[in-house]
């Protein structure tokens, strides 16, 4: 019990600094505001659980980077299952940021949504693979998991979602 209490403490005194960091880790894993907030909020929330529980060894920003990916991870999850239009939704929010490095930042939401009209055209489970692999930094093997598919097949299905969109990215190169 005394344990709790002190990394109930510990958690308290991490959250001002870990908060930014761990927001930080997950808005740019799902570009959608309101989501990143709740999945931030999820994550602190999921950390006093583990605490309750007794299940943790230290409390750290680290510690709760870990858990905010299995959160994001949950989160395209679920994005995964949901129709294709709800799913690009969730990214346009992102688009009216600009990079202040880029020469010009229209460029950048020009090409941003582009991309997005691409990711449309491709099937779900290319979707979510590709999504999981190079939006949320998963391994191969953890994306395999999250699909429940077996690491060669994710394999092969991250080679076919690649090829499919490099097909459909420059032929929507030749339609501007």
């Amino acid at each position: 019990m005394s344990t709790d209490i002190n990394h109930q403490t510990r958690l308290l005194t991490l959250y001002d600094t870990a908060l930014p960091e761990v927001y930080r880790f997950v808005r740019a894993r799902v570009r959608d505001q309101s989501s990143a907030e709740e999945l931030t909020a999820d994550t602190f929330l999921a950390a006093l659980g583990q605490i309750r529980r007794g299940a943790l060894i230290e409390v750290s920003t680290a510690w709760l980077i870990g858990i905010a990916r299995h959160k994001v991870v949950d989160h395209w999850r679920r994005i995964a299952r949901q129709p294709v239009l709800e799913f690009t939704q969730s990214f346009n929010e992102g688009v009216g940021e600009f990079d202040e490095r880029a020469d010009d930042p229209w460029d950048a939401v020009l090409d941003h949504r582009r991309v997005m009209d691409v990711f449309e055209l491709l099937g779900d489970h290319h979707r979510a693979a590709l999504t999981l692999r190079y939006l949320v930094g998963l391994s191969v093997v953890e994306v395999a998991t999250a699909m429940g598919r077996t690491v060669h097949a994710t394999e092969a299905l991250l080679v076919r979602g690649r090829c499919a969109f490099r097909k459909a990215y420059e032929g929507s190169d030749r339609n501007d």
